[in-house]
C-alpha cells in the first residue's frame, strides 16, 4: 500500500482537526468545572484560541487550496484579537462588581490603582 501526497494531507488535517476539537473541549470543559470567574475565564481563552488555530489549519488542510487561507488566516486573527480583549474586560467588570473571591488572588495590584482612583475622583468632587 502506498501512501501519497494526497494521503499526507488528510492525515495531517485529521490530525489537526482532532487537536483542536479536544483543546476546544477542553476549554468547555473547564468553563464548567472551575470555581470562579478568572479561572473560567483563561479557561475560555487560552485553549479557546489555539483549539481554533489547529481546527482552522486543519480545515486548509483538507480543503487543499490556497484560495481559502487568507480567509482562515483572517478568522483566526479576530479570534486572536478579540478573547483575549474580551478576556480582560469580563475579568474587569468582576473585580470592580465584587464578585471575585478575594482568596484565590496571591498578589492585588489592581486593588492599589482603584484605590487611587477613587481617591482622586473624591478629591475632585470635594473641590467642586
Amino acid at each position: 500500500m502506498e501512501i501519497t501526497f494526497d494521503s499526507w494531507m488528510d492525515i495531517v488535517a485529521a490530525v489537526l482537526l482532532v487537536l483542536g476539537t479536544l483543546l476546544s473541549a477542553i476549554a468547555g470543559f473547564g468553563l464548567l468545572r472551575f470555581p470562579d470567574v478568572l479561572s473560567r475565564m483563561h479557561a475560555a481563552t487560552k485553549p479557546q484560541v489555539l483549539g481554533l488555530f489547529l481546527a482552522l489549519a486543519g480545515l486548509g488542510f483538507a480543503l487543499k487550496t490556497w484560495a481559502v487561507v487568507p480567509v482562515l488566516i483572517v478568522a483566526w486573527l479576530a479570534q486572536l484579537i478579540t478573547a483575549p480583549v474580551s478576556a480582560h474586560l469580563v475579568g474587569r467588570a468582576t473585580y470592580r462588581s465584587h464578585h471575585l473571591d478575594s482568596k484565590h488572588i496571591a498578589v492585588d495590584d489592581l486593588a492599589e490603582a482603584i484605590a487611587e482612583q477613587e481617591r482622586h475622583a473624591a478629591e475632585a468632587e470635594e473641590s467642586s
